[in-house]
């Protein structure tokens, strides 16, 4: 039987089949999710490589997350927080989701943060950790599958103060992940910038700065423009002759949702990161050609993360025997379900305030017969946990 609130008002006899079937009921009925992410304008590519590796997920597990069938509803925030707030209270008003993932990005985050803490509905970000949730702002209904804002950024940061880089200037976008971003990389490099330099969200014309960067003859840039973004700055950094010159470091700006668009315009470039297609390890070489084989493109670390959401509700509804309405003990199995599954990133578990105690990885662009690739070149931090979690009280 599948319960649904008309069959809860029907007649009687429905109400008591269902009470005293409750777990089987439950376990049969689908699993009501809600997804959030951007899929349409500069950063579509983003929010869809999400969605398929969601998907992916789903699908190689019968179209079932713990034993129950999935119903899943998706919806576009456009990068914007006021349509990400709105999609998330129709998810828990109207849909009555029993998961909220995806998210969007930090901003849009943040602006659907309240309703969801106040609902108590577990919710699962696949692409932000705003440091604000890291702390002071921690709900234990909220997660982030993907990273803290500040992880890759801290690991770059901790590779360029080993390698002795002494004048680097920082680039960002000027939003809550721009800024938690270039704090994690001075939290790590442990020295001033030559320069930090805050630009527009989406913006597409750099010239400006890189005429300021060439101005300031810095030893290295490091930058975090994701989507769009990303292309636009290395491409215009490259056309101005400085790639192969100035050494260039990155996170989240050249990637697999980029590298297709960039190619040869990336060679020379060095990002970190937390997972890349170019991991060898068997769950990563498992993900990657199915993922390929479905959707015939290489797999993004978007990708990656929401495969692995996906995963992860898996172990919580089983730990849960399909029972997703007690919303605290389900958090509670999101919680564990973290240290369980096999993540396609290496070791994987949840910090005390929600956020992933992961590796960070570094990876070269390089070209090799005159094809461009991505080469896994070392561990940056190791099992690292952020800085946050000494600010969330609720645990």
């Amino acid at each position: 039987m599948k319960y649904s609130k008309t069959l809860a008002a029907g007649a009687g006899a429905l109400v008591a089949m269902a009470a005293l079937a409750s777990v089987p009921a439950l376990a049969a009925d689908a699993i009501r999710i809600g997804f959030s992410a951007p899929l349409t304008g500069s950063q579509a590519v983003v929010g869809q490589d999400q969605v398929d590796g969601f998907n992916l997920a789903i699908e190689q597990n019968g179209g079932n997350l713990g034993g129950r069938p999935v119903t899943l509803f998706k919806e576009d925030d456009q990068l914007k927080p006021e349509i990400g707030s709105q999609i998330v209270r129709k998810f828990i008003e109207k849909d009555k989701v029993d998961a909220i993932v995806g998210m969007g990005f930090s901003n849009v985050f943040m602006a659907g943060l309240k309703p969801i803490v106040d609902s108590g509905i577990v919710a699962i970000g696949t692409n932000a950790g705003p440091s604000p949730v890291a702390g002071a702002s921690c709900a234990a209904n909220v997660f982030s599958v993907a990273w803290q804002n500040d992880g890759a950024a801290e690991a770059v940061g901790q590779h360029m103060k080993s390698k002795g880089f002494k004048r680097v200037v920082l680039l960002a976008p000027n939003y809550q992940a721009g800024k938690d971003m270039l704090a994690g990389f001075k939290r790590f490099y442990q020295g001033a910038p030559a320069d930090e330099l805050y630009t527009q969200v989406g913006q597409t014309d750099y010239s400006a700065e890189i005429s300021q960067i060439q101005a300031l003859k810095p030893d290295a840039v490091f930058v975090f423009y994701p989507g769009g973004m990303g292309v636009n700055f290395v491409k215009q950094f490259s056309q101005a002759g400085l790639l192969g010159k100035l050494p260039l470091f990155s996170i989240f700006t050249v990637d697999g949702t980029t590298m297709p668009a960039l190619r040869d315009a990336a060679v020379g470039s060095v990002y970190g990161a937390m997972w890349d297609a170019a991991l060898d390890n068997p769950e990563n070489r498992k993900f990657v050609e199915a993922f390929q084989a479905r959707y015939k493109r290489v797999p993004s670390e978007y990708a990656a993360t929401a495969y692995d959401a996906a995963r992860v509700l898996d172990v919580a509804v089983q730990k849960s025997n399909g029972n997703t309405s007690d919303r605290k003990a389900f958090a509670a199995a999101v919680k564990a379900a973290g240290g369980e599954f096999r993540s396609v990133r290496g070791p994987f578990r949840f910090n005390n305030n929600n956020m992933p105690v992961q590796n960070y990885y570094m990876f070269d662009v390089v070209k090799n017969g005159g094809k461009v690739e991505v080469r896994h070149s070392g561990v940056a931090l190791a099992d690292h946990a952020d800085s946050y979690g000494s600010l969330c009280a609720r645990k």
